[in-house]
């Protein structure tokens, strides 16, 4: 009976750092998409507590989903805009 190997042997032994380099994250990346979690519970938030008022519900809607567009543009290009910062090239 042949032996199927779905996945490779990985070494864990360092930890965390071990385990967020496997998945593509560094700290600084985790924390990103936490900070982009917590705005987009905000913004669901904001958007299920609308008025009955058309002006103020027409207001407050389009801060929430501008508010839910800059969490998911943090959660896709966080970890590289804020690399720049912390990493400076030149």
């Amino acid at each position: 009976m042949p032996k199927f190997n779905l996945a490779q042997g990985i070494d864990m032994s360092g930890g965390f750092k071990d385990f967020f380099d496997t998945i593509g994250l560094t700290g600084g990346g985790l924390v990103t998409k936490g900070v982009a979690a917590v705005i987009a519970v905000i913004a669901l938030r904001m958007l299920l507590q609308l008025s009955s008022d058309p002006k103020g519900a027409l207001r407050k809607g389009s801060m929430a989903v501008g508010t839910l567009f800059v969490a998911v543009v943090l959660a896709l290009y966080g970890d590289t805009l804020f690399s720049t910062v912390t990493n400076p090239q030149g």
